[in-house]
């Protein structure tokens, strides 16, 4: 893992943000995380006022699978699935066309135990599977991926990906749902009070322009291996765009080697986590509460 993965800084106001703005989007491009600690910050509208001062364009939460909240501003909760269950790999939102660039993570509460949030280069994770499953990795740059999943009505907190349809698509009436989830590219089937969503095929694999680099852009572990409830089964929640299925035994090496790869952020309260969506997979440890991180996302 490179030295400079990823970034640790302290700047103590608002106003140095906007200062150093430019010095601090060199780090980010560089490492693909920064970690704030030793910031005076106490509460959410405190995390919202740093959020605020980047000046990065908001992105709504639509199309995303994880239950949350709307706490203050531009910051909600991150997925409120239970602690004891861990959440794989991801970018966020890589299963729909419109995504985040960067992320935000907030800690409020610090964990009593556990809780760390890995994250990994996807970079790297591109050039590792390239080099072990060529074949498989050539599948994936010509078919891409579809992620299939069955949304309930309401948020269902039991669920990693328990989010309804309604605060899915930010809406009660199934025909804005409709308008929305096709700007998203998504095709919805409705069966009585439950949709079926299905993402794709869209590409698993990017090239990054700003690094001139091929990224590990998807959600296939997080699917296969944690999109799973009374509704879904995992291993039917993500397939080859051609709708073949995927061989489970890479997609399993393929998280040994995320995890392997990645390094964890023990959160301290106070800290602030900045991700570049487009160079870091992220995922969540399980933890003994309390824990209440909190986040907000960027165009």
């Amino acid at each position: 893992m490179p030295e400079n993965f990823f970034t640790v800084v302290e700047i103590p106001q608002q106003k140095a943000i906007k200062l150093h703005k430019p010095w601090l989007d060199s780090l980010l491009h560089r490492s693909g995380a920064v970690l704030f600690r030793g910031f005076p910050l106490t509460t959410a509208s405190d995390f919202n006022d740093v959020v605020e001062a980047f000046g990065y364009e908001e992105l709504p939460y639509i199309g995303g699978a994880a239950p949350r909240n709307k706490v203050v501003g531009r910051v909600f909760t991150t997925n409120e699935s239970p602690p004891d269950q861990k959440i794989p790999f991801h970018h966020e939102m890589a299963q729909v066309p419109v995504y985040p660039s960067k992320l935000f993570f907030f800690c409020e509460v610090e964990p009593a135990s556990g809780g760390e949030t890995p994250i990994v280069l996807s970079h790297i994770i591109y050039e590792k599977m390239n080099e072990k499953y060529p074949e498989f990795v050539e599948k994936l740059e010509e078919h891409g991926l579809i992620y299939t999943r069955v949304l309930g009505e309401e948020d269902d907190n039991s669920s990693p990906i328990g989010r309804g349809w309604k605060s899915t698509f930010l809406t009660q009436d199934k025909t804005v749902a409709e308008e929305r989830a096709a700007k998203l590219e998504v095709r919805l089937e409705w069966m009585e009070n439950v949709v079926k969503t299905i993402m794709g095929p869209i590409p698993a694999i990017k090239f990054e322009k700003t690094r001139q680099r091929k990224i590990w852009f998807n959600s296939m572990v997080f699917a296969y291996a944690g999109w799973e409830d009374a509704r879904n089964n995992p291993v039917k929640a993500v397939t080859f765009g051609d709708g073949s299925p995927l061989p489970g035994h890479i997609v399993y090496d393929c998280l040994k080697i995320l995890d392997e790869e990645s390094v964890a952020i023990p959160w301290q309260q106070g800290d602030i986590l900045l991700v570049d969506n487009l160079a870091v997979l992220h995922s969540r440890r399980p933890f003994n509460p309390p824990r209440r991180i909190l986040a907000s996302l960027c165009k």
